[in-house]
């Protein structure tokens, strides 16, 4: 956006404000403000009319036409998506999903194995790379995109910025990933501006730790890459066991060792963020340590590509108060942006939204797992694990919790390690899409059943779709018919699913009483079981009853009772099930009848 490439790279505002003098600053901060507001006039993120729907793709994946799926294969072989993939057809199907922010995965420079020194980018070390194209989150260049995504590379950031526009032209929002826990073993930036200093230039690496240093060392001890974990595959003829990294550096999941194990983080390297791990976890924020500054400055620079959010990876292994400090800078440049926290620990939840700043954070471990184990059928599973999630984990701010049933993390719906069918998930759904008025989440190909077989490469056939290879997606090929993606290529079911998705997205975005409305829990009523659920969202406009069944044999009957405070609220003539669009024979009164089918669910405006 050009609104955006106003405030260019080289407003290094995170580091200057500390060099200052008082006069300056202020004036500093005026005319900052000043831009600030004319750049959320012209690219405002406000969905304050609309439940915040998000599509998450890895741009490799998504474009890619290629089926050959050679186990390790490499981008010739088993070729890659680009950016100009994601078209104005490709953008066009995302939205008849109700999506209103685009999460591209991957999109920055990472370690890979492929070779582009023809363009001035060095291979990475085989050693210290997961899979043949790299995991997304061992960044090599903060300041760069992904060569494997570009027609062009030399052009590569160009047609990163045209994706950008092509986003925001059909009114989407664009969301990128900002990991700051670690970066590549291999980092090194190729694009950063002239005053930018890579991580770790100006450490002092005869000490374990150092405040001011970016990394973690063990002095005196060189790497090891770690051995023993893995089977001969095609990239073993390019290890040699041996990686030129002295002192070794910590890994990023916080192991303090020289030789990290074959199932650690080896492939990265830990932050340092001011806290001694290793005594005591003794903080030292005051100064503001150098990789604070440094990261403010990437978010910066990123924000002003035109980007609308960031999905902040594993934001718990990181210090709250640097998100304290971090996420209020930022928004100085566009205060619209969204900060999105990939979050595991419900205890911390509420810091980390009040003192953290986070707008949003990933609703996991409650109710993601809790569905699961419905979606299922697991012996344990229970439906008082949804109760629990927005009466005790999340009350308060449950608004402020992401639901997903996929991503790039977790198992495929309909893998046969999950549920191996995808309607399996359709009541698990309808409970994420209406419970909170919260982001809801879709992993690509999850609303045409994308199975997630095959022994891809690094990530082998764990019911995922690998983030480590070059690699096609057949389900969602086949909805993207050869770059059309009009879905010509679906067969029945799958296009019955995705009708499904639409639907109920289409209903739940808009709703007010989704979005702006109380829960009421209704009572155990008929012959509901610890599988079955129903509770209404309700607002001064609209009432809605939500009925969820998992049962895998049972038909839900029961005679719901309506509170008198719920029916004096404004209601809808005729009564209608809004993901059919069927309208109710039920007559006015103080009850809804309802007779659900095992595995299903509906959404009753009364």
């Amino acid at each position: 956006m050009e609104t955006g490439r106003r405030f260019a790279s080289t407003d290094r505002h995170c580091e200057e404000r500390s060099n200052l003098n008082a006069v300056a600053y202020i004036l500093a901060i005026f005319f900052l403000l000043i831009s600030s507001s004319s750049f959320a006039q012209k690219q405002s993120t406000k969905m304050d009319d609309k439940q915040i729907v998000i599509y998450q793709l890895l741009p490799r994946l998504f474009g890619n036409k290629n089926s050959t799926n050679i186990p390790y294969g490499t981008i010739e072989q088993n070729g890659s998506g680009k950016f100009n993939d994601i078209t104005d057809n490709a953008l066009d199907g995302i939205k008849e999903l109700s999506v209103n922010y685009v999460w591209y995965t991957g999109a920055l420079a990472h370690a890979s194995l492929t070779d582009y020194s023809a363009y001035g980018i060095k291979p990475d070390d085989a050693d210290v790379v997961k899979g043949r194209a790299g995991s997304p989150y061992a960044i090599r260049d903060y300041y760069d995109v992904d060569p494997d995504l570009a027609v062009d590379v030399n052009n590569r950031m160009k047609e990163f910025e045209a994706l950008v526009k092509r986003t925001h032209a059909k009114n989407l929002k664009v969301l990128i990933d900002f990991v700051p826990n670690h970066v590549a073993r291999s980092y090194h930036s190729y694009a950063k501006p002239k005053n930018v200093i890579d991580f770790g230039a100006q450490d002092d690496v005869t000490k374990a730790f150092s405040a001011q240093n970016d990394f973690y060392y063990t002095p005196g001890q060189p790497f090891a890459p770690p051995t023993g974990g893995a089977k001969q595959t095609p990239i073993t003829s390019l290890q040699d066991g041996k990686f030129d990294e002295n002192p070794a550096k910590a890994t990023g999941n916080n192991v303090f060792s020289a030789q990290p194990k074959y199932d650690d983080w080896y492939e990265t390297i830990k932050l340092n963020y001011g806290v001694d791990y290793q005594n005591g976890e003794k903080q030292y924020f005051d100064p503001i340590p150098p990789v604070w500054r440094k990261m403010c400055d990437i978010l910066t620079y990123w924000t002003n590509k035109g980007v609308d959010g960031f999905r902040c990876d594993m934001a718990e292994m990181v210090p709250i108060a640097f998100w304290n400090w971090v996420i209020p800078q930022v928004k100085k440049v566009n205060p619209d942006l969204i900060f999105i926290g990939e979050a595991y620990n419900p205890k911390v939840y509420k810091q980390y939204l009040d003192e953290g700043k986070f707008d949003y954070l990933y609703d996991k471990v409650g109710l993601y797992d809790g569905l699961k184990r419905l979606i299922r059928n697991e012996p344990n599973a229970d439906v008082k694990d949804i109760r629990f999630v927005w009466q005790k984990e999340s009350a308060g701010f449950g608004h402020r919790m992401l639901r997903f049933l996929e991503n790039h993390d977790e198992e495929r719906i309909a893998s046969a390690g999950f549920a191996g069918k995808a309607e399996l998930a359709l009541p698990a759904m309808v409970v994420s899409a209406t419970l909170g008025s919260g982001p809801v989440m879709l992993y690509f190909g999850q609303e045409v059943g994308e199975p997630g077989k095959g022994q891809e490469g690094f990530g082998g056939d764990d019911n995922r779709t690998t983030i480590f290879d070059y690699w096609g997606v057949p389900n969602h090929q086949k909805w993207m018919n050869n770059g059309a993606f009009d879905g010509k290529q679906l067969n029945e079911n799958e296009q019955k699913l995705r009708a499904y998705y639409q639907q109920l997205l289409k209903v739940t975005s808009t709703s007010d009483a989704v979005i702006n409305g109380e829960i009421y829990e209704v009572p155990v009523a008929g012959n509901m079981n610890n599988r079955m659920y129903a509770f209404i969202r309700y607002s001064d406009k609209q009432r809605l009853l939500v009925v969820a069944n998992f049962d895998r044999t049972e038909t839900l009957t029961a005679n719901i009772e309506i509170p008198d405070k719920i029916l004096k609220v404004k209601h809808s003539s005729p009564v209608t099930d809004l993901l059919t669009d069927k309208k109710l024979n039920i007559p006015a009164g103080t009850s809804i009848p309802v007779t659900l089918a095992p595995v299903s669910a509906q959404v009753i405006e009364f």
